[in-house]
Protein backbone atom coordinates (compact mmCIF):
# COMPACT_ATOMS: atom_id res chain seq x y z
CA UNK A 1 0.00 0.00 0.00
CA UNK A 2 1.57 3.81 -0.91
CA UNK A 3 2.67 5.38 2.19
CA UNK A 4 0.48 8.77 2.71
CA UNK A 5 3.49 10.95 2.72
CA UNK A 6 3.73 9.65 -1.41
CA UNK A 7 0.69 11.06 -2.44
CA UNK A 8 1.52 14.54 -1.12
CA UNK A 9 3.50 17.36 -3.18
CA UNK A 10 4.13 20.61 -1.44
CA UNK A 11 3.66 23.28 -3.40
CA UNK A 12 6.93 26.03 -2.95
CA UNK A 13 4.69 29.33 -3.64
CA UNK A 14 7.00 31.10 -1.75
CA UNK A 15 8.73 34.23 -3.29
CA UNK A 16 12.99 33.47 -3.13
CA UNK A 17 15.25 30.21 -3.27
CA UNK A 18 16.29 30.92 0.47
CA UNK A 19 12.60 30.29 2.13
CA UNK A 20 12.11 27.14 -0.68
CA UNK A 21 15.02 25.75 0.36
CA UNK A 22 14.51 26.18 3.57
CA UNK A 23 11.06 24.37 3.57
CA UNK A 24 12.93 21.34 1.34
CA UNK A 25 14.76 20.91 4.26
CA UNK A 26 12.03 21.05 6.84
CA UNK A 27 10.04 18.93 5.30
CA UNK A 28 12.00 16.56 3.14
CA UNK A 29 12.08 13.90 5.61
CA UNK A 30 8.56 13.54 5.47
CA UNK A 31 7.57 14.11 1.70
CA UNK A 32 9.55 14.24 -1.25
CA UNK A 33 7.71 15.48 -3.92
CA UNK A 34 7.60 19.51 -4.54
CA UNK A 35 5.66 21.92 -6.84
CA UNK A 36 7.41 25.09 -8.02
CA UNK A 37 5.00 27.39 -10.00
CA UNK A 38 4.93 30.67 -11.47
CA UNK A 39 6.15 32.87 -8.38
CA UNK A 40 8.86 31.13 -7.25
CA UNK A 41 10.41 30.35 -11.29
CA UNK A 42 9.77 33.48 -12.14
CA UNK A 43 11.80 35.25 -9.12
CA UNK A 44 14.59 32.21 -9.51
CA UNK A 45 14.60 31.15 -12.46
CA UNK A 46 15.47 26.92 -13.80
CA UNK A 47 18.25 27.49 -10.70
CA UNK A 48 15.42 26.96 -8.24
CA UNK A 49 14.62 23.70 -9.81
CA UNK A 50 18.29 22.10 -9.83
CA UNK A 51 18.70 23.62 -6.41
CA UNK A 52 15.45 21.50 -5.08
CA UNK A 53 16.46 18.28 -7.54
CA UNK A 54 20.40 18.77 -5.58
CA UNK A 55 18.59 18.19 -2.81
CA UNK A 56 17.31 14.79 -3.67
CA UNK A 57 13.64 15.71 -3.51
CA UNK A 58 11.54 15.69 -6.76
CA UNK A 59 10.14 18.46 -9.07
CA UNK A 60 6.11 18.97 -10.06
CA UNK A 61 7.13 21.96 -12.22
CA UNK A 62 3.79 23.66 -12.68
CA UNK A 63 4.21 25.98 -15.35
CA UNK A 64 0.99 25.15 -17.25
CA UNK A 65 2.29 26.05 -20.63
CA UNK A 66 -0.21 27.02 -23.35
CA UNK A 67 1.36 28.57 -26.37
CA UNK A 68 1.55 27.69 -30.12
CA UNK A 69 2.38 23.75 -30.17
CA UNK A 70 6.38 24.81 -31.50
CA UNK A 71 6.83 27.22 -28.19
CA UNK A 72 5.13 24.45 -26.01
CA UNK A 73 7.33 21.70 -27.38
CA UNK A 74 10.34 23.30 -27.08
CA UNK A 75 9.47 24.78 -23.47
CA UNK A 76 8.63 20.77 -22.74
CA UNK A 77 12.27 19.96 -23.87
CA UNK A 78 14.03 22.36 -21.72
CA UNK A 79 12.24 20.93 -19.30
CA UNK A 80 13.17 17.41 -19.55
CA UNK A 81 16.77 18.41 -19.90
CA UNK A 82 16.30 20.04 -16.32
CA UNK A 83 15.11 16.56 -15.02
CA UNK A 84 11.69 17.61 -13.13
CA UNK A 85 9.49 14.39 -12.95
CA UNK A 86 5.59 16.24 -13.66
CA UNK A 87 5.35 19.34 -15.92
CA UNK A 88 1.76 20.93 -16.95
CA UNK A 89 0.09 22.18 -19.71
CA UNK A 90 -3.24 23.63 -20.49
CA UNK A 91 -5.24 21.37 -22.09
CA UNK A 92 -7.44 24.26 -23.89
CA UNK A 93 -4.45 24.45 -25.72
CA UNK A 94 -5.80 22.18 -27.54
CA UNK A 95 -5.08 18.65 -29.63
CA UNK A 96 -2.49 19.81 -31.29
CA UNK A 97 -0.34 21.44 -29.15
CA UNK A 98 -0.69 18.46 -26.37
CA UNK A 99 0.28 16.00 -28.80
CA UNK A 100 3.68 18.15 -29.79
CA UNK A 101 3.98 18.46 -25.62
CA UNK A 102 3.62 14.23 -25.19
CA UNK A 103 6.14 14.20 -28.17
CA UNK A 104 9.05 16.83 -26.83
CA UNK A 105 9.73 14.98 -23.58
CA UNK A 106 12.99 13.05 -23.56
CA UNK A 107 12.81 11.70 -20.21
CA UNK A 108 10.19 9.64 -18.02
CA UNK A 109 8.98 12.96 -16.86
CA UNK A 110 4.84 12.96 -16.51
CA UNK A 111 3.03 15.68 -18.82
CA UNK A 112 -0.02 16.55 -16.71
CA UNK A 113 -2.73 18.33 -18.58
CA UNK A 114 -4.94 21.14 -16.35
CA UNK A 115 -8.86 20.98 -16.76
CA UNK A 116 -10.14 23.90 -15.11
CA UNK A 117 -8.60 25.97 -12.60
CA UNK A 118 -9.65 25.55 -8.63
CA UNK A 119 -10.29 29.49 -8.74
CA UNK A 120 -12.54 29.03 -11.38
CA UNK A 121 -16.71 28.68 -11.21
CA UNK A 122 -19.76 27.65 -13.33
CA UNK A 123 -19.50 31.89 -13.80
CA UNK A 124 -16.13 32.11 -15.01
CA UNK A 125 -17.11 29.72 -17.86
CA UNK A 126 -20.67 31.97 -18.33
CA UNK A 127 -18.19 34.95 -18.83
CA UNK A 128 -15.75 33.23 -21.16
CA UNK A 129 -18.88 32.08 -23.15
CA UNK A 130 -18.14 28.38 -22.56
CA UNK A 131 -21.65 26.99 -23.37
CA UNK A 132 -21.32 23.61 -20.99
CA UNK A 133 -21.80 22.92 -17.30
CA UNK A 134 -18.39 23.03 -15.80
CA UNK A 135 -18.23 19.03 -15.54
CA UNK A 136 -18.96 18.78 -18.49
CA UNK A 137 -16.53 21.14 -19.66
CA UNK A 138 -14.05 19.61 -17.37
CA UNK A 139 -14.69 15.91 -18.88
CA UNK A 140 -14.38 17.03 -22.53
CA UNK A 141 -10.84 18.60 -21.77
CA UNK A 142 -9.82 15.26 -19.98
CA UNK A 143 -10.78 12.87 -22.75
CA UNK A 144 -8.88 15.71 -25.34
CA UNK A 145 -5.53 15.09 -23.17
CA UNK A 146 -6.35 11.45 -22.40
CA UNK A 147 -6.83 10.70 -26.67
CA UNK A 148 -3.55 12.74 -27.09
CA UNK A 149 -1.09 9.97 -24.79
CA UNK A 150 -0.83 12.77 -21.43
CA UNK A 151 0.44 11.34 -18.40
CA UNK A 152 -2.26 12.47 -16.17
CA UNK A 153 -4.63 14.96 -15.00
CA UNK A 154 -4.63 18.18 -13.08
CA UNK A 155 -8.26 18.64 -11.57
CA UNK A 156 -10.60 19.73 -8.32
CA UNK A 157 -11.29 16.81 -5.98
CA UNK A 158 -15.12 17.40 -6.68
CA UNK A 159 -13.87 16.64 -10.68
CA UNK A 160 -11.76 13.61 -9.41
CA UNK A 161 -14.43 10.80 -8.60
CA UNK A 162 -16.26 10.65 -12.35
CA UNK A 163 -13.07 11.26 -13.73
CA UNK A 164 -11.71 8.07 -12.28
CA UNK A 165 -15.02 6.58 -13.18
CA UNK A 166 -15.01 7.45 -16.85
CA UNK A 167 -11.10 6.87 -16.99
CA UNK A 168 -10.00 4.12 -14.92
CA UNK A 169 -6.61 3.73 -13.65
CA UNK A 170 -4.93 4.98 -16.51
CA UNK A 171 -4.27 7.79 -16.03
CA UNK A 172 -2.96 9.78 -12.87
CA UNK A 173 -4.90 12.41 -11.47
CA UNK A 174 -3.23 15.33 -9.26
CA UNK A 175 -5.41 17.64 -7.11
CA UNK A 176 -4.74 20.92 -5.88
CA UNK A 177 -7.57 23.19 -3.99
CA UNK A 178 -7.10 20.33 -1.24
CA UNK A 179 -7.45 22.55 1.90
CA UNK A 180 -7.59 20.82 5.88
CA UNK A 181 -10.74 21.55 7.79
CA UNK A 182 -8.37 23.43 10.15
CA UNK A 183 -6.65 25.74 7.31
CA UNK A 184 -8.46 29.26 5.30
CA UNK A 185 -9.97 28.29 2.29
CA UNK A 186 -8.03 31.24 0.15
CA UNK A 187 -9.02 32.30 -3.51
CA UNK A 188 -9.74 28.48 -4.62
CA UNK A 189 -13.54 27.98 -4.54
CA UNK A 190 -14.00 24.00 -5.44
CA UNK A 191 -11.92 22.08 -2.70
CA UNK A 192 -12.05 19.09 -0.54
CA UNK A 193 -10.17 18.03 2.61
CA UNK A 194 -7.33 15.39 2.06
CA UNK A 195 -9.10 12.61 3.04
CA UNK A 196 -11.84 13.52 0.70
CA UNK A 197 -9.39 14.18 -1.91
CA UNK A 198 -7.97 10.64 -1.55
CA UNK A 199 -11.35 8.62 -0.97
CA UNK A 200 -12.59 10.18 -4.39
CA UNK A 201 -9.69 9.36 -6.28
CA UNK A 202 -6.69 11.30 -6.65
CA UNK A 203 -3.45 9.86 -6.78
CA UNK A 204 -1.50 13.04 -5.61
CA UNK A 205 -3.00 15.98 -3.90
CA UNK A 206 -0.89 19.39 -3.80
CA UNK A 207 -1.01 21.36 -0.62
CA UNK A 208 0.20 24.74 -0.28
CA UNK A 209 -0.18 27.37 2.13
CA UNK A 210 -1.81 25.19 4.71
CA UNK A 211 1.58 23.88 4.94
CA UNK A 212 3.67 26.29 3.98
CA UNK A 213 2.54 29.27 5.41
CA UNK A 214 1.43 27.95 9.11
CA UNK A 215 3.79 28.72 11.70
CA UNK A 216 5.35 25.21 12.36
CA UNK A 217 5.18 23.53 8.63
CA UNK A 218 6.43 20.60 9.73
CA UNK A 219 3.38 20.22 12.20
CA UNK A 220 0.90 21.09 9.58
CA UNK A 221 2.19 18.44 7.36
CA UNK A 222 2.46 16.07 10.42
CA UNK A 223 -1.35 17.08 10.89
CA UNK A 224 -2.21 15.90 7.65
CA UNK A 225 -0.73 12.91 7.51
CA UNK A 226 -2.33 11.45 10.53
CA UNK A 227 -5.74 12.65 8.94
CA UNK A 228 -4.35 10.31 5.47
CA UNK A 229 -3.85 7.43 7.86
Amino acid sequence: MTNAADKIIVALDVPSKDEALRLVEQLQPKVSFFKIGLQLYTAEGPEIVRAVLGNGANVFLDLKLHDIPNTVARAVESASKLGVQMLTIHLSGGTEMIRSAVAAKKTNMSILGVTVLTSATQQTLDQLCIGEQLDRHVMRLADLGAAAGIDGLVASPFEVKFLRTELGDKIKLISPGVRPGWSEQSDQKRTMTPREAIDAGADHLVIGRPITAHRDPREALEKILQELK
